[in-house]
């Protein structure tokens, strides 16, 4: 049985509202291998050599970049999808990060999305840099379900090189986390670690607060021999002080390198 070489890395999402700097803060302060950028509306996310400064003060590593893709940060780095994921891959280079995580484009953005499959091939191939798809959700309201990300919101109905599966956005589209990191198989190169519990909302619990396999996957992680980034990317807007804030982050990676160190075995390995 093979013994994963897996880093855990703290998204800096997961302090919001706190700053990316907060995020290196804690992350040294608590242990983790690094950290993913969420690159946002904060200017230090958006800066690569503050981000250096960070990472070298800290002694906490940039292990991957999170484009900007979300509906806040459709002004930040351009307005143009292409340039947002130049910009990322320039970044990750420069701080010496593996991954690109990319979201697939929304449905409004036509042209991006009937080139989104053939271009991410194209950047990947220009860099060593992984671009890691992700794994959405459809959107619901009451009773309704609209289909907000082109060509699709699950990536392993299209061909991309690598995935980013997000168990948070499993809970949301209520399909099956496991089958899905068997769909992306050897593609799977970055995990989003989160929990939810089949809510409209993307609801990125602390894992094991809610219903997802979270446990299982990295127990399959483990058992497979994954060397890709598990990164941490729950929601702390409800903590109410910073204590229990780095208390649900603490609680969040014992949680990831205990079951990264309790592989069980899968068929065939």
């Amino acid at each position: 049985m093979r013994i994963p070489d897996a880093k855990v890395a703290l998204s800096t999402a997961s302090v919001y509202p706190e700053s990316t700097a907060t995020a290196f803060e804690i992350a040294a302060r608590l242990g983790y291998d690094g950290v993913e950028v969420m690159v946002w509306t904060d200017p230090v996310s958006q800066d690569i050599e503050a981000l250096r400064r960070l990472s070298d003060y800290h002694g906490v590593p940039v292990l991957a970049v999170h484009a900007p893709c979300l509906l806040i940060t459709q002004r930040v780095w351009s307005t143009d999808p292409w340039v947002k994921l130049q910009r990322a891959r320039t970044a990750a280079e420069k701080l010496g990060a593996s991954t690109v995580v990319v979201h697939p484009p929304f449905r409004w953005q036509r042209s991006y999305a009937r080139e989104f499959v053939r271009g991410v091939w194209r950047m990947a191939g220009e860099t060593d840099v992984k671009f890691a798809v992700e794994n959405m959700y459809p959107w619901r309201y009451r009773d309704r379900e609209m289909l907000a990300y082109a060509p699709d919101w699950d990536p392993t109905n299209d061909d991309y090189r690598h995935f980013t599966v997000d168990l948070s956005h499993t809970a949301t589209a209520r399909n099956d986390a496991l089958a899905m990191v068997e769909r992306m198989g050897d593609r799977l190169g970055h995990v989003h670690l989160a929990d939810g519990n089949g809510s409209a909302k993307d609801e990125h619990l602390v894992p094991g607060r809610g219903g997802q396999p979270c446990a299982e996957v990295l127990e399959r992680l483990a058992a497979t021999g994954f060397d890709g980034h598990v990164v941490v990317e729950v929601n702390t807007r409800r903590a109410m002080s910073a204590a229990e804030r780095e208390a649900d982050l603490a609680e969040a990676l014992a949680f990831t390198r205990l079951h990264l160190a309790s592989p069980t075995r899968v068929p065939g390995s």
